[in-house]
């Protein structure tokens, strides 16, 4: 299998300004669309954002990935509706704040994983993708905590729990989507 790169460097090709554009504004609108899947949790909904986040992470590598985030960011804090349940730039300071920054670390800690040669097959793929989804949960429950005065047990109970099994769902998912972009690259150049 072709790992001497990210998938979406395998793709396309040549790495030019043009591309990377484009693949950070398609990137972006990915997040934002499954952003608006939303099951409707308080304070927090579940959405398949970390879904997306994971995949473009994984497809894109690290520092496109991270723009990609930050790019999601700043079409949120300019007041376009990509954030869970058509919200803005309020979600930046609201209670899911803390997730919504971590995006940029999770989608840069997910293309090193693949950069690095951690995430080659699908269960290796997968396991990173769950140890970069619960470390989402350190600026995730640190926003709470430090704004709202959150406590561990309501962090544990509200912010954390309902969303593990979800989560690992997700980066299994995330490792599949990755694992079968190879396949079909390698068998359309093979």
């Amino acid at each position: 299998m072709m790992r001497d790169t990210v998938l979406a460097k395998a793709v396309i090709g040549q790495d030019t300004l043009l591309r990377k554009i484009g693949l950070v504004l398609t990137g972006s609108l990915f997040v934002a669309l499954a952003a608006q899947v939303s099951v409707p949790f308080f304070p927090v909904p579940m959405t398949l954002s970390t879904l997306a986040v994971l995949i473009v992470g994984l497809t894109f590598g690290s520092r496109m990935g991270a723009a990609t985030l930050l790019a999601y960011l700043a079409e949120g804090a300019m007041g376009l509706p990509v954030f869970a349940n058509g919200m803005n730039g309020a979600s930046l300071v609201g209670p899911t704040a803390g997730f919504l920054y971590g995006y940029v670390g999770m989608a840069w800690l997910a293309g090193l994983a693949v950069e690095k040669g951690l995430a080659r097959g699908v269960v290796s793929t997968a396991l990173c993708g769950i140890a970069v989804s619960a470390l989402l949960y350190i600026p995730g429950l640190a926003w709470p905590a430090a704004v709202m005065g959150k406590t561990v047990p309501e962090l544990w109970a509200h912010w954390m729990a309902p969303f593990l099994i979800g989560d690992a769902v997700k980066a299994v998912i995330a490792a599949m989507v990755v694992y079968g972009g190879w396949k079909a690259l390698e068998a359309r150049r093979g």
